[in-house]
């Protein structure tokens, strides 16, 4: 028989034997890396959706003259990370090469851009004031000076890049075929992209006339990925003269001195 003092140190050579076996265990997943994860698929480029997105934008500058109506809603970002969404309202008129009249309503102000292929005018109707400066010959030419000279995006300039000169689908980093949609009761494609410091997706009329019916801009190198989306309503056929891109200040209005921001 094994006296009580025997059966005590064969417990405790067991409990010695146990507690050497858990820590060697935790030693071990300590030492040994956890079970590798499946590896995220690399980024692929569907030749199939950069061709849809080529005609598409080869299609739009065909366009001679259009009118297109856009509801948006935008995300900004405040000071201390917090998102706050936008709604806004555009209806713009263009007549290539050169002119472009754009009406802007959202939450935040209202605005009407005027370009006739020599001079461009900033309307802020609620404070009554405005701008005119020189212009470029041409729209494309406008907005990339309204953008590097005064800071200030032409309403909707998608529509106004794809397709035109110095424009290419190069930066593309993946693209991807959704599969069907509906936007506003028209038939479309859905098509998803992504480049340095954006994803975006479209949704392109399918049939004779791929427009771009629906657009989501997601921002990804800020961390809280604020969004801008623009639903577009089109007109190929407005009943438009070259009045309709003439100035007339409203009664009351300002003139002020429309800043350079290089300066």
């Amino acid at each position: 028989m094994t006296d009580k003092r025997g059966m005590k140190e064969t417990q405790m050579t067991r409990r010695n034997r146990w507690m050497q076996a858990a820590l060697g265990l935790a030693l071990a997943l300590v030492a040994v890396p956890a079970l590798a994860q499946p590896a995220a698929p690399a980024p692929t480029v569907d030749p199939a959706s950069i061709a849809a997105l080529n005609s598409m934008s080869a299609y739009l500058r065909t366009l001679k003259t259009f009118q297109v109506e856009a509801v948006t809603a935008t995300d900004e970002v405040l000071e201390d990370g917090q998102l706050v969404k936008y709604s806004g309202k555009t209806n713009i008129v263009a007549q290539f090469p050169n002119k472009l009249l754009a009406d802007v309503t959202s939450d935040r102000n209202e605005r009407q851009y005027v370009y006739d292929g020599k001079t461009f005018t900033l309307l802020a109707r609620r404070v009554g004031y405005y701008a005119t400066v020189p212009a470029p010959p041409t729209v494309r030419e406008l907005a990339d000076v309204l953008l590097a000279k005064y800071d200030i995006e032409v309403p909707l300039s998608d529509l106004f890049l794809w397709g035109a000169p110095g424009w290419n689908s190069g930066a593309i980093t993946s693209a991807m075929d959704m599969g069907p949609g509906e936007v506003l009761g028209t038939t479309c494609q859905h098509y998803a992209f992504r480049q340095e410091g954006a994803d975006w997706q479209v949704w392109i009329q399918k049939g004779d006339f791929p427009l771009p019916r629906k657009l989501v801009i997601t921002t990804t190198d800020d961390p809280a990925r604020p969004q801008h989306t623009a639903v577009y309503l089109w007109n190929l056929a407005p009943s438009v003269n070259d009045a309709a891109f003439t100035f007339t200040p409203p009664s009351g209005a300002r003139k002020i001195v429309l800043a350079d921001v290089g300066k």
